[in-house]
């Protein structure tokens, strides 16, 4: 690693050592001290004569020494990042004493939109903002695991496995389709997820959530929008920075669901048989004996290391800028044999060439790699405690009797370690631009983009024999793929003030293409795990391929107008069209028109002088779904081989009906709300008020079966609709503001999800974790993806209750007899018989309610933030207890079934334990739907800031040190490892997100 960081340092030093400060013939030197409103010195303030390259920067204490030459009409300005600059006369200085104060104009922070920047206070959209130094220290690979909770109405689910993006939900679930939003970084539309980004190369994240704001995004913008912007050299003054980020974390489970041991089994598993007329394992005959036998899940889960190396480097003047960084990432999983590895190089430049024409560039090279074994959370749990993790000799182990006795789970963890799961990608994301000044106020920008994803994936499956599991054929699968994407847009701008009118119009056109294409292979029977590779496998050699592709052309136009920083309309238009539709459908047009009207500058608002600034906003807008497939318009056709008079012959025959009708799905949605700053800026909010409708939803035909076409592959039709609708409430605020800072920020969001209506009154299942469970629908006037199944009403006692109640299962017979001790389920339609009929709605996952709170605290060289993030309002279906609960197979249980049913009045929630569960009792119902509502302690992180005096030693311009822990504490009634699944709520083998621990230093030069 030192040697890797040594080439960089004189890498850099070689590449970029033309950065330099020219001074002139010194004629006047004047020294000072720069300090903030508490009287501590700044470090590293410029101090610059206006209009020259004569520059300095304060050194450890605050002081400086600077060589003005020629003071006449000249002027100094001395300004820091987070402080407001101010201009002095030097004529008549020798020794000053300078104060800056800490900037507290947030309205004039400049924020990122579609195609372009707006100021902070003139807009008229909701637009959400995270800024990145709220998310560099936390103790995560990606930047979608940071931003959690950090924006009201915008839901980020995480994921606990290496390698894997968080899921977004911008305003609810607005179809039954694709719902991610559109990730644009730098300017660029991408798809793929934020793993490619190093977090410390970002510079601002904005969010951008209603219509008015994404409809300039057209196709691509009824999701939401995320706007990435990496940083770039902005010191303009000719000073280098060279930034070093190191750290080490330790990552473990949040929560471990305990199982039973091997004496506990053991006696569950006689009483199992025996309550089904079975014998019992003759190994189980005095289960005190056995002891605590194997802890699978202590040995599939493990305490996983975490490194994160950046180095970068920033220096620019006034004709270029340059920002360049490297990053490393070695991130372990918690579950055996799971890890991630990335490695990433951004490049970011700008170039004056003269007054008039700019260019840039953006580059990110991305090389990561993905492993695993064949890991499965829910077989860990189920395998038997009473069998041995390995043999004494050092193989795995396996079930040794019949699966009634010994069961059938493979050994979880030999298959964890033994299997090898790979995917190497290698990606670039870049841009170049070139702007030139046409007129006073008038612009013209072309931007070229490209996206080029490269990944290899490979599964290799030995042979094994662990006593009775057997595994005869060695396998290896690998794919190839690429994925590329062009884009070019060009843009016209036009931003001008006359006297009290502001005008801003950008016109512009953009075109995208994509192409994807993949080739995968594989084969069976190898001779020896050595010769792992396709052509050497002798048995079921497999080959598929395929190719795809799209288009997008876009003509698009926005005027912004404000009078007086007091009277706003915002309105966009465009117009896209797609590969992706029909001949007379490609095209669309998407509106949007908003405005606002600052309040508070009005005359009769004055008096209320605790409010700075109050703007008032309502917008509307329409925007499309593109994201359905490239090919849906069209028909599927398939090859099939029949046998006809004994002759083989081949054929193709459509699949999938074509429907060259389809057009996009629209959202219309209307905002309200208001941006409120009161107390001298000490506290800030944003409220908004939406309504957003799906329309033209892209839903399954209704196919006659005299077609000849199946039910599952049916084509898609424009006849659903959605509703989404929701408050959403940002507060944040300044406590104290002295030596001893306390700043707070708030969100909360609710947000009611409904189906409107889909194309048949039969409602579409969802939910599926195979064998035949569905356990949810779509179905209209319904929040999508509503849990469904039998309602439970506590346990037989008696087998009088059980003769009273309605059938439950059809016969009488061993498979399917009730007796007292098992569940009673509802009878809904009184026709007494239980049966689908009885099914309904039990819960839906979709949260309604979303919040955090961040209180940050700073003393001296010391900072404190303390995190908190929930949702409420949603159940989870817990499907790993349909197992693990289940006491009807030899399958190890968690300990919630030591509480079951064993005799009248002993339970009426955990229902007895029978070989092969002849009531049913695991049907899906609402015994596994819990309430999936959290309140999590997110993120404690404690910085101490290194004293002036000490950096002055050390040679540095900052250093700072930290410790964090994610994830530190939840609460919650759900029983699951951790509450976070997924957005179907869904429980089923789903990595656990995990608790880390993690220091860090951060250091400048």
């Amino acid at each position: 690693m030192k040697l890797f960081s040594c080439s960089i340092l004189i890498f850099i030093s070689m590449l970029f050592g033309n950065f330099s400060v020219s001074a002139q013939n010194p004629s006047k030197i004047i020294t000072g001290t720069v300090v903030d409103t508490n009287g501590q010195p700044l470090i590293g303030a410029t101090v610059a004569l206006k209009g020259t390259k004569v520059v300095t920067i304060t050194d450890y204490n605050g002081n400086f020494s600077l060589n003005v030459g020629d003071v006449k009409n000249s002027t100094l300005i001395i300004s820091s990042i987070g402080y407001t600059s101010i201009e002095l006369t030097p004529e008549n200085l020798t020794d000053v004493r300078v104060e800056l104060k800490e900037s507290t104009e947030q309205l004039d922070e400049v924020v990122v939109v579609g195609y372009g920047t707006q100021r902070k206070k003139d807009l008229t959209g909701s637009v959400a903002v995270i800024k990145s130094d709220e998310i560099a220290s936390l103790p995560v690979p990606s930047i979608s695991d940071a931003m959690q909770g950090r924006a009201a109405g915008v839901q980020v689910i995480t994921s606990g496995q290496p390698g894997n993006d968080a899921t977004f939900r911008i305003r609810g679930t607005g179809t039954i389709n694709d719902s991610n939003p559109l990730l644009v970084i730098d300017g660029v539309p991408v798809s793929g997820g934020l793993n490619q980004l190093n977090m410390n190369d970002v510079e601002s994240l904005q969010v951008l959530k209603d219509a008015s704001a994404t409809a300039i995004y057209g196709s691509q913008g009824a999701n939401g929008v995320v706007i990435i912007t990496t940083k770039r050299g902005i010191n303009k003054n000719g000073i280098s920075h060279l930034n070093f980020n190191y750290s080490y974390g330790v990552q473990k489970t949040t929560n471990m669901i305990e199982m039973l041991n091997a004496s506990q089994f053991a006696q569950l598993h006689n009483e199992m048989m025996t309550n089904a007329g079975k014998l019992t394992n003759p190994a189980y005959a005095d289960p005190q004996s056995l002891g605590a036998g194997s802890d699978w899940l202590g040995a599939f889960f493990c305490t996983a290391p975490m490194q994160n190396y950046s180095l970068s480097y920033s220096n620019g003047n006034e004709k270029s800028n340059l920002y360049v960084s490297g990053n490393l990432l070695n991130q372990d999983g918690i579950i055996i044999n799971t890890g991630f590895k990335r490695l990433t190089f951004q490049l970011n430049s700008d170039t004056k060439i003269t007054d008039f024409l700019r260019f840039g560039n953006n580059l990110t090279l991305n090389h990561d790699i993905k492993t695993s074994g064949d890991y499965n959370v829910k077989n860990a749990m189920l395998a038997l405690p009473t069998q041995p993790i390995m043999h004494e000799d050092g193989t795995y182990s396996g079930p040794v009797a019949q699966p009634e006795f010994d069961g059938d789970i493979v050994n979880p963890i030999g298959l964890a370690k033994t299997v090898d799961k790979a995917t190497k990608g290698y990606n670039l994301m870049g841009s170049v631009y070139g702007e030139i000044d046409l007129y006073k106020g008038l612009k013209f920008k072309s931007t070229a983009g490209v996206q080029l994803n490269l990944w290899d994936s490979r599964t290799w499956a030995p042979k094994y024999a662990w006593d009775t599991s057997v595994n005869e054929n060695s396998y290896l699968w690998q794919q190839a793929n690429k994925n590329i994407t062009w884009l070019l847009d060009n843009l016209l701008t036009y931003d001008q003030s006359f006297d009290l009118h502001h005008l801003n119009v950008m016109l512009g056109t953009s075109a995208q293409e994509n192409r994807y294409n993949y080739i995968s292979g594989s084969v069976q029977n190898f001779a020896s795990d050595l010769t792992q590779q396709l052509d050497n496998g002798t048995a079921q050699q497999i080959v598929k391929g395929n190719t795809s592709s799209y288009s997008l052309f876009s003509l698009m136009g926005r005027v912004n107008y404000n009078y007086a920083d007091k009277y706003y309309i915002t309105t966009t238009l465009r117009r896209d069209g797609s590969s992706r539709f029909g001949e007379n459908n490609k095209y669309g047009l998407f509106p949007s028109v908003s405005l606002a009207w600052r309040i508070s500058q009005e005359s009769f608002f004055k008096p209320l002088t605790f409010v700075d600034d109050l703007k008032l906003r309502v917008g509307y807008g329409v925007t499309g779904n593109q994201n359905i497939g490239n090919y849906t318009f069209s028909s599927s056709l398939n090859t099939y081989v029949y046998n006809f008079n004994n002759t083989i012959v081949s054929t193709v025959i459509p699949t999938v009906m074509p429907n060259p009708f389809i057009q996009w799905e629209q959202q219309k949605q209307t905002n309200a709300g208001f941006d409120a700053s009161l107390l001298g800026q000490r506290v800030n909010i944003i409220l908004d008020a939406y309504i957003k409708n799906t329309d033209k939803m892209l839903v399954p035909m209704a196919v006659p079966v005299t077609t000849g076409y199946s039910d599952i592959y049916v084509p898609s039709i424009n006849a659903g609709k959605m509703e989404n609708k929701g408050i959403e409430l940002t507060v944040s605020t300044k406590n104290l503001n002295k030596e001893f800072k306390w700043n707070t920020d708030f969100n909360i969001s609710f947000n009611r999800n409904k189906v409107v209506s889909i194309n048949d009154t039969v409602p579409m299942y969802t939910g599926s974790i195979g064998l035949n469970y569905n356990l949810a629908l779509i179905k209209a006037g319904l929040p999508i993806n509503e849990f469904y199944g039998f309602v439970t009403d506590g346990i037989f006692q008696t087998q009088e209750e059980v003769d009273n109640h309605a059938v439950q299962v059809a016969g009488n017979d061993p498979y399917n007899r009730t007796s007292a001790g098992d569940i009673r389920f509802k009878d809904l339609n009184n026709d007494g018989v239980i049966n689908d009929k009885d099914r309904t709605y039990l819960g839906s996952p979709n949260p309604t309610v979303i919040y955090s709170m961040n209180n940050y605290f700073e003393y001296k060289s010391f900072d404190l933030s303390v995190f908190l993030q929930g949702v409420a309002g949603n159940k989870i279906f817990n499907a790993n207890r349909l197992w693990s609960e289940a006491m009807a197979v030899a399958q190890n249980q968690t300990v919630a079934t030591l509480d079951r049913w064993t005799g009248e009045g002993t339970s009426n929630t955990i229902p007895r334990a029978v070989f092969n569960d002849p009531n049913k009792n695991t049907r899906q119902s609402d015994r596994y739907i819990e309430d999936g509502a959290y309140l999590r302690l997110k993120n404690i992180t404690l910085g101490y800031k290194v004293p002036s005096s000490t950096l002055k030693k050390i040679k540095l311009s900052q250093a700072r040190l930290y410790f964090s822990v994610q994830n530190v504490l939840t609460f919650t009634k759900y029983t699951g490892f951790d509450p976070e699944v997924g957005v179907s709520g869904i429980d089923n083998n789903v990595y656990p997100v995990n608790r880390t621990f993690t220091f860090g230093i951060n250091l400048g030069i």
